[in-house]
């Protein structure tokens, strides 16, 4: 009971600090990591302090020194950003979840113009926060998401996760979008989630689910 008590105070104070500065409508919030990487990467952007709802940690925006009020950048090319999930504040510091997200707008698993090289940049990215045996890739099915701005989680799986996944496996990460509608295909799905992960034998293991995988196979929070 003391560990889910704990828990669900973490989690309100962090929802709490996002909600109290972003606008309060459904929609808006949906719409907060498409804010986050078109108006909070480029510290050079006009007036940035005062248009980014989440800065940088890197800059000097008043009032926004906290982790749950600040943006720590892991990585950045033009076309792809990576940064620590809010989900990592307040947990303890072996505790890692990070998101990479494209810098244009695109939906999520749906988007016909998903870029193929969001899984490399995910993968390179997480081999440097979580072992290689057990790092984990994924992105939730629309209906099990509260953005509709693309985001891989790089999170670690549960023990017992290999256990219950099948799939497909590949050699290049550019294959993972075509793998997985391949696979949603054969299953007779419209809507999907899709982890990635290492095949122990070699490749990388792609299994689609209708459930969240992020939270069906991976340490998403801390407790």
């Amino acid at each position: 009971m003391i560990p889910t008590v704990r828990f669900m105070s973490k989690l309100l104070i962090v929802l709490a600090c996002i909600w109290i500065s972003w606008p309060a409508s459904a929609e808006s919030r949906r719409d907060f990591l498409r804010h986050v990487v078109t108006q909070c990467v480029d510290t050079k952007a006009d007036n940035y302090c005062s248009n980014c709802k989440l800065p940088r940690s890197d800059t000097a925006c008043e009032g926004h020194d906290s982790c749950t009020k600040s943006l720590e950048v892991w990585r950045q090319t033009d076309d792809f950003v990576a940064f620590r999930d809010i989900k990592m504040c307040l947990c303890p510091s072996d505790f890692v979840h990070g998101l990479v997200l494209p810098r244009k707008p695109v939906t999520g698993v749906e988007d016909p113009n998903r870029p193929d090289g969001i899984w490399q940049i995910a993968w390179g990215v997480g081999t440097t926060k979580i072992s290689y045996n057990t790092l984990a890739l994924v992105v939730n099915p629309k209906s099990h998401r509260s953005q509709d701005q693309l985001h891989v989680h790089i999170v670690q799986l549960k023990p017992d996760a290999r256990s219950q996944m099948s799939g497909i496996t590949i050699s290049n990460l550019d294959r993972v979008w075509g793998t997985a509608a391949h696979l949603a295909e054969m299953r007779g799905l419209s809507d999907y989630g899709v982890l990635v992960t290492q095949n122990p034998q070699g490749g990388y293991l792609v299994v689609i689910d209708t459930e969240s995988p992020e939270y069906k196979f991976t340490v998403a929070t801390c407790e």
